[in-house]
């Protein structure tokens, strides 16, 4: 697996396509488009849809999708540690632990992550790097569906390197920037355009320095009756999640026990004709 992965993305070569989100979709078996809330038709994720190609106005499509940052904040702002960075680079989200507090949305400063509002159990979604097939020494479903090549993926420190090459090559086609190069402490996705997006987050106030100690300064005054809470929202999680294991196996019991009987039945039956 590829230490440090990233994705850079050219935005001047997406035509809008959407193999890219399709690919994605499919990889994840996120099914058919649902909206949970006005936000979708912002910019177009959900919990079902964990990218999308924004339409700007001069026909420049631009892909929105979690950035994996470097230092991210979404990680630090859990109490549980659902949400995690792994070594070889991409942010992932363990369901088992989430008590369904839901800072990680709030701490993001790209609001990437996602509830599954409409879930009888809900979890938080989001993008994973496509981790599994990272292992397998695979690109992710989106870089390898892009019939344009808009996406690149590679070590960050290579795909730097080509995003300042693309920049230095042809100054008039770019503009002078590669986005999360430094924001944020840099991200793992990085963009290369002729238009500014600072409409996917990167706007003037987000800053080069990292977000989790503003994070974990907020989280040192949260009242202790709130982390009690917390604690006490997993326990009846936890409480919740084994009676349903419990419930379901008496059930199979109860249908074996049953169809042993009918089966006793049956042989009897023959030996009294």
């Amino acid at each position: 697996m590829i230490r440090s992965p990233a994705i850079l993305i050219d935005t001047t070569r997406c035509t809008g396509c959407e193999s890219c989100v399709l690919a994605c979709k499919e990889e994840n078996r996120l099914g058919a488009d649902r909206l949970h809330s006005g936000q979708q038709a912002v910019d177009g994720l959900s919990s079902t849809r964990f990218s999308t190609i924004l339409r700007q106005p001069g026909g420049h499509y631009v892909r929105q999708q979690c950035r994996h940052c470097l230092d991210p904040a979404c990680v630090s702002a859990c109490l549980v540690g659902a949400m995690r960075k792994t070594p070889a680079g991409p942010v992932v989200y363990d369901s088992e632990l989430c008590i369904g507090c839901r800072y990680c949305l709030a701490a993001c400063p790209y609001g990437v992550p996602r509830y599954e509002w409409d879930e009888a159990v809900p979890y938080v979604r989001k993008c994973d790097l496509c981790r599994t097939r990272l292992g397998e020494g695979r690109e992710p479903a989106c870089v390898e569906a892009c019939p344009e090549e808009a996406l690149l993926f590679g070590p960050r420190h290579d795909l730097l390197a080509e995003a300042h090459r693309r920049i230095a090559a042809e100054p008039a086609k770019y503009l002078p920037h590669v986005w999360g190069e430094t924001e944020v402490g840099g991200t793992s996705v990085l963009y290369v355009s002729d238009i500014t997006l600072g409409f996917l987050g990167w706007g003037g106030n987000l800053g080069d320095e990292p977000l989790p100690p503003l994070s974990l300064a907020a989280l040192h005054k949260v009242p202790p009756v709130v982390v009690g809470m917390a604690t006490l929202m997993g326990g009846i999680h936890w409480v919740i999640r084994r009676r349903m294991q419990l419930a379901a196996r008496n059930a199979e019991s109860g249908a074996a026990a049953a169809a042993a009987g009918d089966h006793g039945d049956e042989g009897k039956g023959g030996v009294d004709d």
